[in-house]
């Protein structure tokens, strides 16, 4: 059994206890072990907001693994990565909340040397999944690279030891890549605004279609207030988020400044440009034959409105 496998068995046993005294809906709500994702959940899934009704689960699975458990439709809600989104929109619909954005900044193509765009034609790079934004991202700036998958806190050690010759950093690794003695050939975020003036959409909260629609609008409601209590109440949330910052657990202060890059106003709600910029990666990986068929973005309205 895998790693999804197990930890949707625990969703659905501890969701069932919840629903036990009385009849509740069962929500299991997916995301990565990260400080940013934890710090946007913390109300929703800590029983800090008006869920009368509904037995909220807590599931916590690396980004590729929620892609994959997506294909079976897993999880009622679950954060997955645009790239991957593009191959899920038959099952699934973007949530118009908790996306996460790189304005400009994002994954890292990191090596041990000095190289440049161009002499990484050809080299194998360690990617964090196959159908990560991260991924997409850098076959848009290198499309000749060769693609090695290695979980996402497992790139900087094949880097350091020479079995990649670079590799692309996401999460905290973002911000300590340079304590590991590794150099940033480029930031794709920078790259991509450079190059579009937009964003660059890394990651969606995505709700299963087959949920009534009564119930989808009050989920993206409920998403839309944890984000915002998470943002008003910035000390208390980061205090839980703290739990997941990998690698940043001795600074608040860098995971702080972490939590901010990918948890701000692009994450209340995607807006005009946001909508945009999620629509012209998915062309972009289109048109470049990394995704398959075009694919014209889903976003819920605001559960707000």
């Amino acid at each position: 059994m895998n790693s999804a496998d197990n930890a949707a068995d625990t969703a659905a046993d501890t969701a069932a206890d919840l629903a036990e005294t009385k009849t509740l809906t069962i929500v299991r709500v997916a995301h990565s072990p990260d400080s940013d994702d934890a710090f946007m959940f913390y109300a929703m899934t800590q029983g800090l907001l008006d869920d009368d009704g509904l037995a909220i689960s807590h599931v916590l699975c690396d980004i590729e693994t929620l892609n994959q458990a997506a294909f079976e439709g897993t999880y009622e809600i679950s954060a997955v990565s645009i790239h991957g989104y593009a191959h899920l929109a038959d099952k699934y619909q973007l949530m118009p909340s908790g996306a996460s954005f790189g304005d400009g900044y994002g994954p890292l193509v990191v090596t041990k040397g000095l190289r440049t765009r161009e002499s990484l034609a050809g080299v194998k790079v360690a990617v964090p999944g196959q159908l990560t934004s991260a991924h997409l991202a850098l076959r848009l700036w290198q499309p000749e690279v060769e693609v090695g998958i290695v979980p996402f806190d497992k790139i900087m050690d094949v880097v350091q030891s020479g079995e990649y010759e670079a590799g692309v950093v996401i999460h905290e690794g973002q911000l300590t890549y340079m304590d590991e003695g590794l150099n940033a050939v480029v930031d794709l975020g920078a790259w991509w605004k450079e190059d579009t003036g937009l964003p660059l959409p890394l990651g969606g909260n995505v709700i299963r279609r087959d949920i009534p629609e009564e119930l989808k609008m009050r989920l993206c409601t409920l998403l839309r207030q944890s984000i915002d209590y998470a943002l008003d109440r910035r000390g208390e949330a980061l205090d839980f988020a703290m739990k997941y910052a990998r690698g940043l657990e001795t600074s608040r202060e860098k995971a702080d400044q972490f939590v901010g890059m990918y948890v701000n106003e692009w994450t209340q709600e995607y807006g005009e440009k946001g909508r945009e910029a999620v629509q012209l990666l998915l062309d972009r990986g289109f048109e470049a034959g990394v995704i398959p068929m075009r694919v014209v973005a889903e976003i819920l309205p605001d559960g707000n409105g």
